[in-house]
């Protein structure tokens, strides 16, 4: 079930997000989890509307977006690989104006596969992120 975020699921949320991101890149999130709760609560909202991937009363995924950008996908260890990313980038899709662009990590060589399945082409490199880690621009356009 796809839902719109709830603060109700702010610590469930940031607690798979971390562990995913974690699992993803190699590297340990570099802020409090009370400094994430907030970020998820008010800073992330003003920009992106955000939707969670229940499953069984658990957030199990979240997607962050805009009509243009995604700015956060993560899925939950154990739930990746049975469509739920797909779901939930496919709502986007359809919601979007037609192109969307995203930055994902070059070592998170899951993701890159992901977004190339789903359509998406690099268009840039750099590693203007907090992690200091190369990152890959992609961009999708509807055909």
């Amino acid at each position: 079930m796809i839902v719109p975020y709830n603060s109700d699921y702010a610590e469930q949320t940031v607690e798979m997000w971390r562990n995913s991101k974690e699992q993803a890149i190699g590297q340990k999130e570099m802020h409090s989890f009370d400094s994430h709760i907030y970020f998820i609560n008010h800073i992330l909202p003003v920009q992106f509307q955000i939707d969670l991937a229940i499953m069984e009363e658990s957030v199990v995924g979240i997607i962050a977006y805009n009509e243009t950008e995604i700015s956060q996908l993560y899925i939950h260890k154990d739930y990746q690989g049975i469509g739920l990313g797909q779901m939930l980038l496919n709502k986007v899709k359809a919601q979007s104006g037609g192109r969307l662009t995203l930055n994902t990590f070059e070592v998170n060589k899951n993701a890159q596969l992901f977004y190339e399945k789903n359509g998406f082409k690099i268009i840039g490199k750099g590693n203007e992120n907090e992690e200091n880690l190369p990152d890959i621009q992609y961009e999708w356009e509807v055909e």
